[in-house]
């Protein structure tokens, strides 16, 4: 079944950004009624990050949530097999003024919002990247993730692997494009409030930062209404690490929150963010 839904992917990689956009939302309009258990966690997730919105409100933002997952998807032809003139034209790069300004060490926080993989992809075009991936349970597409990361760079390793490498890379003045924000369980995670729900959260951000000295650069793209995307780049923070692990995955996610209320729809409902509780906290799926 992949392989038919890949073929169809190439195939309409050439359309215009427009064309791609419309079929996104159509798969993702469909998706939302095939995919239950998916939709089940979205309602989940924003009816406890969003208690007091209007249940018609939620839902509405939930329908948009999926448009947009799939919006992204379909738009990885282009990243999978554009030209990188289509690429550079699919996403536009602002406040690159920022990472230049951060010195040779850099950790570029990128949430996950639609456009994570575009800004990415596109950013690597630019010069030397590193980055971290997940293995995916489907060959077919383990294989096309990867080989689309590893387009124009070939600084890459899975979280499996650990980090050995990455460090030596930041080190070796290597950007890395870091993606900490999603629930990996207790090992190596502090509970901070995102939207006042209790979140597992990574603490590597602020370790990595520690042991390479490397400014934190954040970096989130926005998913354009027509097609294409805008990845803008942040000030450097300061004052990071602040030496506790715990007050640093605050600041990670209050500026996630942030970046949520400008776009909302587009971040990335549809995973299990809460799925890791406290002890003694009833599972929320």
């Amino acid at each position: 079944m992949s392989r038919i839904v890949f073929a169809l992917m190439w195939l309409v990689h050439g359309l215009p950004f427009r064309a791609l956009t419309a079929i996104g939302n159509g798969v993702g309009a469909l998706l939302y009624w095939l995919i239950p258990e998916r939709r089940r966690v979205t309602r989940i997730n924003l009816e406890k990050c969003f208690p007091v919105m209007l249940p018609a409100e939620r839902e509405r933002l939930a329908r948009g949530a999926f448009r947009c997952f799939c919006r992204a998807f379909v738009d990885r032809a282009v990243l999978w097999w554009g030209s990188p003139e289509r690429i550079r034209a699919m996403v536009r790069l602002e406040g690159l003024e920022h990472l230049r300004a951060a010195g040779e060490h850099v950790i570029v926080l990128a949430p996950h919002f639609a456009g994570l993989d575009a800004a990415g992809i596109r950013l690597s075009m630019e010069g030397n990247l590193s980055s971290l991936y997940s293995h995916q349970k489907d060959p077919v597409l383990d294989r096309l993730l990867l080989k689309s990361r590893t387009r124009f760079q070939p600084h890459i390793v899975s979280r499996q692997q650990g980090l050995r490498k990455v460090l030596r890379w930041i080190k070796d003045g290597i950007p890395f494009y870091y993606l900490p924000d999603l629930d990996f369980g207790r090992k190596g995670t502090t509970f901070v409030p995102f939207f006042g729900v209790p979140a597992a959260t990574a603490t590597g951000l602020s370790a990595i930062a520690r042991s390479t000295g490397a400014q934190v650069v954040p970096c989130v793209a926005r998913m354009l209404p027509h097609g294409g995307y805008v990845a803008q780049f942040y000030p450097a923070w300061r004052d990071f690490p602040s030496g506790d692990e715990k007050t640093d995955a605050r600041r990670m996610m209050a500026f996630i929150e942030e970046r949520v209320l400008e776009m909302p729809e587009q971040y990335h409902w549809l995973h299990k963010r809460f799925k890791t509780r406290p002890e003694g906290e009833p599972r929320f799926y």
